[in-house]
């Protein structure tokens, strides 16, 4: 086969696996708009909010077609989430020919290891920071004040604080991946420890509401998987140096073998 027939074997492919995936999102999100409904869907993500609110307010649409746009987003981030272990499943399936075996042993863990993360980010943010900063904040909204959020502009808060705590959920991973490559060492990591909190605090006031509370939730949370992301980077690192010490230790022929060197020689005339 040559060049030209291979390439376009290699597109053929990844849009077939596209369309799957596309495929897979759409199926999702109308299931998700028969059961549960999209409108139920944006009230489960609104309810954070809606708990911190005064009895009897509600949040306002501003936009004519807000009240339909909004669900629709929601409904299909929530159907790209659920159809993520397969949209990931086609991208390893595209990627994995071309890749060496212990670039396979990386990529996997990876790939379903960032997922994780970056998922659990989002239940923190939701279960915890949501309910915690709401609340702040409505303590200090002044009485002669109703506070009735609008819904895009909410959706846009969630969605950044989503995306702020599902990153910053991937640090011990990129630290992992930085010592398993090499590209810094777990001492390396310790020296930088005090430059790495001032920083974590930095981006937690740029990417976070003006309040204490959200960027301390987000800088405090960063700052601790800094220091597991040093402790998984030192046990891979230990496991790796005994293995290559096992390697170099390990005999390279048997006692009482002939050496190969000395067959050869014997073999010439």
């Amino acid at each position: 086969m040559s060049t030209q027939d291979t390439f376009i074997s290699h597109l053929v492919e990844l849009r077939d696996r596209l369309l799957r995936s596309i495929f897979a999102i759409f199926a999702m999100f109308a299931l998700l708009s028969f059961w549960p409904g999209l409108a139920e869907i944006y009230d489960l993500l609104a309810l954070p909010m809606m708990r911190t609110l005064p009895e009897g307010t509600h949040m306002i649409a501003t936009g004519v077609i807000t009240p339909f746009l909004v669900p629709l987003k929601v409904g299909l981030m929530a159907a790209f989430l659920l159809a993520l272990p397969y949209v990931l499943y086609q991208v390893w399936a595209f990627i994995a020919p071309g890749l060496y075996v212990h670039e396979k042993r990386l990529a996997l863990p990876l790939v379903f290891g960032s997922t994780l993360l970056f998922l659990a980010g989002v239940a923190y943010c939701y279960f915890v920071v949501f309910n915690m900063v709401f609340r702040f904040i409505i303590q200090f909204a002044p009485k002669s004040i109703t506070p009735a959020p609008d819904i895009e502009a909410y959706l846009s808060f969630v969605l950044t604080m989503f995306a702020a705590f599902g990153i910053t959920f991937e640090i011990p991973l990129i630290q992992v991946v930085l010592v398993r490559t090499g590209v810094i060492t777990v001492a390396k990591l310790k020296e930088i420890r005090s430059y790495v909190i001032v920083g974590a605090f930095v981006i937690a006031a740029i990417v976070t509401p003006p309040d204490v509370v959200s960027q301390l939730l987000l800088a405090i949370p960063m700052c601790l998987l800094y220091e597991c992301g040093i402790l998984l980077a030192q046990v891979i690192e230990r496991f790796l140096g005994k293995r290559a010490t096992g390697d170099e230790d390990a005999p390279l022929a048997t006692d009482g073998a002939p050496d190969q060197t000395e067959i050869e020689q014997k073999r010439l005339p």
